[in-house]
């Protein structure tokens, strides 16, 4: 596992500028089901095995991945910041409500796309908080929060290329990062459609990124808004284009342990809270249309699909007269 880094949470400096979403009914997140009660412990009797170890070490562990911008990604001193870290540290302030302890840190532990599930499984983190797509098979192994963004499979070219689709590339090689649905995507539609594609595999999202860059690829798939956040990241919007239709649909979610109601409960409340205090779309904003703490601007507009999941997740009187 990477290298751990430590961070005081100041109690409430998050409210105010935190969302959540869920579109259960019509997304892959109805396979996932919350507890809705759970009442906050006075010691660590009566909670989930989760919980209990959170409040014995004072501590909540929130893995991060290094280049997921705007989702998950370090700044120019090395700090791990980003859209779902905000949610993550939305959530530790409700567990800090649950365990009773307002004064929890939180331990930042680099994870990648290749270990990230295992980090849940294994319990070296307590929240993944990347850009993790949420689907039934990985819904067998670990947990979901409610949605957060969605995104899809599609291709990073250089602008001078004439690949316009995936069939362009046929006998030609496409790089895709190890571990993740963008891989299986691709797999599958180089099988389906014969297209005798060589397929590279980088380590990370920046590797996969540099081997298009040296030329070692002709194409780097993987969803779309990471596709947006590396070009933006690079300053590289003069050298390579996003093109071709989606190839997958990735919804995405906060991760951690399944099996554990109390835990889903606080994080089900946490996205719940966010909603109703009308948040959501003012974060979504900070991270994909405003100009990012590194210096770069996505200026990606929600998506009425999520602007619609923003607002299930409004439990406020207002939202239901």
């Amino acid at each position: 596992m990477g290298e751990t880094l430590a961070r005081s949470l100041t109690p409430g400096r998050l409210a105010g500028s935190l969302p959540a979403t869920a579109l259960f009914a019509i997304t892959l997140f109805a396979t996932f089901s919350f507890a809705t009660s759970a009442c906050a412990q006075s010691g660590s009797e009566g909670l989930s095995p989760t919980l209990s170890a959170i409040k014995t070490a004072h501590a909540v562990r929130l893995g991060y991945r290094e280049s997921s911008p705007p989702f998950s990604f370090v700044d120019q001193s090395g700090r791990p910041i980003g859209y779902s870290l905000e949610l993550c540290e939305a959530i530790v302030e409700e567990i800090g409500v649950e365990v009773d302890d307002p004064n929890l840190k939180i331990d930042y532990v680099k994870v990648t796309s290749d270990d990230r599930i295992d980090a849940v499984l294994q319990n070296k983190i307590d929240l993944e908080c990347g850009s993790t797509t949420a689907n039934a098979e990985r819904g067998k192994r670990v947990a979901f929060s409610p949605l957060m963004f969605v995104a899809g499979t599609k291709l990073m070219v250089p602008k001078a290329s004439g690949v316009q689709q995936l069939a362009d590339l046929k006998s030609k090689t496409i790089v895709v990062t190890k571990g993740t649905t963008n891989e299986q995507a691709i797999q599958a539609a180089d099988k389906k459609f014969s297209l005798g594609l060589t397929i590279a595999v980088g380590a990370d999202h920046e590797q996969s990124y540099q081997m298009l860059a040296d030329g070692k690829a002709d194409a780097f798939a993987t969803d779309d808004i990471l596709l947006f956040g590396l070009i933006a990241r690079h300053k590289a919007q003069d050298k390579y284009r996003v093109t071709g239709d989606y190839l997958s649909y990735d919804p995405y979610g906060i991760m951690f342990r399944k099996g554990e109601p109390q835990l889903s409960a606080v994080v089900e409340r946490t996205f719940r809270k966010l909603g109703s205090n009308r948040d959501l779309v003012p974060l979504y904003n900070k991270w994909f249309t405003a100009r990012l703490p590194t210096g770069e601007r996505l200026n990606v507009p929600i998506s009425l699909q999520l602007e619609e999941a923003f607002k299930a997740m409004d439990d406020s009187a207002s939202a239901n007269n």
